[in-house]
């Protein structure tokens, strides 16, 4: 079946041409690398709906599936028709017409996130999640504990965030002195990816896992640790 496409305004030809170019120049090894599932959801908490990033060529760049998820909560993206690298380390997502829907650029350490209006990121999730924390929505009671539930401290997160994304954390009374020792003062959230800071520079990294509680990162070492919402 031959496919009529319409005449293409000079910028959306441009991005046509620069797609293609991006295709044939990407190293299959780094296109298998950004290929794969992804939560596409706003910062702010709010639902996503994943995506499936895939290494088949398409006009205008790689062929994707489960876009059709996004009409509810993300409908612009429901259109999306291929994505492709932006030539800057980023991704776009873009319609039939070749439209950019939705482009995500790269932070280093931290996940691909758009800059427009409310920032929507690109983010490997765990299955049966489809939004990312928020500080209200992490704001409460939790207990740091061991796997095999020996409780080391209580935890409690304040919801309220400065402007640099930190927001207020207090420690119970009854601390393991290796814990209380860190001196835990506010906490950030980047991602899925949750951090206890001390007021020395000290840190504890956590990563949510699919029943909304956290398992410590392995990148920190040491015992496993969770932290368990009361």
């Amino acid at each position: 079946m031959i496919r009529l496409i319409p005449r293409l305004t000079a910028s959306a030809a441009v991005l046509l041409v620069c797609g293609l170019a991006y295709g044939q120049d990407i190293d299959p090894d780094i296109l298998k690398a950004q290929s794969g599932t992804y939560l596409i959801a706003p910062e702010d908490g709010q639902a996503g709906c994943r995506m499936t990033l895939e290494t088949d060529q398409t006009i205008g760049g790689y062929s994707l599936s489960g876009q059709d998820s996004c009409s509810k909560p993300l409908p612009s993206l429901a259109e999306a028709y291929a994505w492709n690298f932006d030539g800057n380390g980023g991704v776009i997502l873009i319609d039939a017409t070749r439209k950019v829907l939705a482009r995500f650029i790269e932070n280093e350490g931290s996940p691909m996130k758009t800059q427009d209006g409310t920032p929507l990121l690109l983010i490997s999730a765990p299955d049966g999640i489809d939004h990312l924390p928020s500080f209200n929505s992490l704001a409460g009671t939790w207990t740091m504990q061991r796997p095999d539930g020996e409780r080391l401290c209580g935890v409690t997160l304040d919801g309220h965030a400065d402007a640099q994304g930190n927001a207020p954390l207090s420690l119970s009374g009854d601390c393991a002195a290796n814990v209380a020792k860190l001196k835990l003062a506010v906490w950030h959230i980047d991602g899925f990816g949750l951090t206890l800071m001390g007021q020395d520079g000290s840190s504890l990294g956590f990563t949510m896992r699919a029943d909304g509680n956290f398992d410590k990162s392995k990148e920190e070492g040491g015992k496993p640790l969770s932290l368990v919402r009361r």
